[in-house]
């Protein structure tokens, strides 16, 4: 399954493109007299709520669980990002190595960010074993420093490829202390179902590519330049 992704795409934004079919079809229903009452002001409030309904429903999707080991940043930070990601994906290693080190060092550590890792392995069963190695990295507190080694094997626009003995490789330069676990961990079904669990929020949402992200309730598709993540990270300070 081929991901587009990159900076073009982030017009593409999935779910705000749903609100405003949503929004439209509103509108349209008091224009084109469907309805035979009602004013501008109501379809107006109607499409309003519609869009609040849409924010409440992202923003449900913040875990903000104490201890998450697939989160950084405080569980009470004001805006929380969620990124849907896939470890082979070039322009998910793009964001982690060019962009995410500025956003934790200017909004995690300062406590105004938090981040979320949502597992979106789109691109074939290499990714999918990945994500599972990861994971049982994180049952032994490393799911993070697995990540970064895993997206340095990334670049350009090809795609990571990660055989069995790359995965060791990487668990290895990760720190991860005791690797006969964590190959067992892998086969654990419940890592694999909640792989699963991921990849289903990401799909209702209409999450097709990677990288994807949420920041609050603002959608961003693709690895967008790092102005990109402030301007929309302060909006979201902002509000709150």
């Amino acid at each position: 399954m081929a991901a587009k992704t990159g900076k073009g795409s982030g017009k593409a934004l999935w779910f705000a493109a749903a609100l405003a079919i949503v929004v439209i079809a509103a509108l349209a229903w008091g224009t084109l007299g469907a309805r035979p009452t009602g004013s501008e002001d109501n379809r107006q409030d109607q499409a309003a709520s519609q869009g609040s309904g849409m924010d409440q429903r992202l923003k449900a999707l913040q875990r903000r669980q104490p201890g998450d080991p697939f989160a950084m940043g405080r569980t009470d930070a004001p805006v929380v990002l969620i990124k849907y990601e896939d470890f082979r994906c070039p322009f998910c290693s793009k964001f982690t190595a060019d962009v995410e080190p500025q956003l934790i060092e200017r909004y995690v550590e300062t406590g105004v960010l938090r981040i979320e890792w949502r597992d979106f392995p789109v691109f074939g069963p290499e990714s999918v074993e990945v994500a599972k190695a990861a994971r049982a990295a994180a049952r032994q507190g490393r799911f993070w420093q697995f990540h970064d080694v895993a997206y340095s094997m990334g670049s350009g626009t090809k795609k990571a490829s990660f055989p069995e003995e790359r995965i060791q490789e990487v668990a290895r330069q990760a720190g991860v202390p005791d690797l006969a676990r964590f190959n067992a961990d892998r086969a654990d079904p419940a890592i694999a179902q909640a792989i699963q669990a991921d990849m289903a929020e990401g799909q209702q949402l209409g999450v097709s590519s990677t990288p994807a992200f949420i920041v609050n309730t603002e959608p961003i598709l693709g690895a967008q330049p790092l102005e990109r993540f402030v301007a929309v990270i302060e909006a979201e300070r902002a509000k709150s």
